[in-house]
Protein backbone atom coordinates (compact mmCIF):
# COMPACT_ATOMS: atom_id res chain seq x y z
CA UNK A 1 0.00 0.00 0.00
CA UNK A 2 2.74 2.20 0.31
CA UNK A 3 4.51 2.22 -2.47
CA UNK A 4 1.12 2.51 -4.14
CA UNK A 5 0.55 5.75 -1.93
CA UNK A 6 4.19 7.11 -3.37
CA UNK A 7 2.96 6.01 -6.80
CA UNK A 8 -0.23 8.25 -6.47
CA UNK A 9 1.67 11.09 -4.81
CA UNK A 10 4.47 10.69 -7.72
CA UNK A 11 6.77 11.83 -4.81
CA UNK A 12 10.40 11.39 -4.86
CA UNK A 13 11.09 13.89 -2.24
CA UNK A 14 13.20 11.86 0.32
CA UNK A 15 11.39 13.16 3.40
CA UNK A 16 7.81 11.99 2.13
CA UNK A 17 9.20 8.53 1.13
CA UNK A 18 10.90 8.30 5.06
CA UNK A 19 7.29 9.68 6.42
CA UNK A 20 5.31 6.95 4.52
CA UNK A 21 7.84 4.39 5.53
CA UNK A 22 7.66 5.16 8.55
CA UNK A 23 4.23 5.25 9.32
CA UNK A 24 3.68 1.76 7.34
CA UNK A 25 6.15 0.12 10.37
CA UNK A 26 4.45 2.57 12.91
CA UNK A 27 1.02 0.62 11.38
CA UNK A 28 2.31 -2.86 11.04
CA UNK A 29 3.72 -3.08 14.29
CA UNK A 30 0.12 -1.80 16.08
CA UNK A 31 -2.00 -4.67 14.40
CA UNK A 32 0.82 -7.21 15.45
CA UNK A 33 0.27 -5.97 18.71
CA UNK A 34 -3.74 -5.90 18.53
CA UNK A 35 -3.55 -9.60 17.10
CA UNK A 36 -1.09 -10.77 19.97
CA UNK A 37 -4.13 -9.06 22.36
CA UNK A 38 -7.08 -10.75 20.65
CA UNK A 39 -4.51 -13.74 21.21
CA UNK A 40 -4.49 -13.38 25.25
CA UNK A 41 -8.28 -12.33 25.37
CA UNK A 42 -8.88 -15.68 23.59
CA UNK A 43 -6.61 -17.77 25.44
CA UNK A 44 -8.53 -16.25 28.94
CA UNK A 45 -11.98 -16.60 27.48
CA UNK A 46 -11.16 -20.34 26.80
CA UNK A 47 -9.54 -20.98 30.05
CA UNK A 48 -12.42 -19.44 31.71
CA UNK A 49 -15.05 -20.78 29.73
CA UNK A 50 -13.23 -24.37 30.46
CA UNK A 51 -13.27 -23.51 34.37
CA UNK A 52 -17.36 -22.08 34.49
CA UNK A 53 -17.66 -26.12 32.99
CA UNK A 54 -15.55 -27.78 35.07
CA UNK A 55 -17.74 -26.19 38.49
CA UNK A 56 -21.02 -26.62 37.06
CA UNK A 57 -20.10 -30.61 36.08
CA UNK A 58 -18.83 -30.67 39.72
CA UNK A 59 -22.27 -28.84 41.71
CA UNK A 60 -25.85 -30.41 41.79
CA UNK A 61 -28.59 -28.41 40.98
CA UNK A 62 -30.74 -26.88 44.48
CA UNK A 63 -32.82 -29.25 43.92
CA UNK A 64 -30.58 -32.58 44.40
CA UNK A 65 -28.80 -31.51 47.37
CA UNK A 66 -29.07 -33.91 49.98
CA UNK A 67 -31.85 -32.78 53.06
Amino acid sequence: MAKALVGYMNATDPRTVTRLSSENRRLRERVADLEAVVLRLQAQNDALAARLDAEQLLTLPEQMQPV
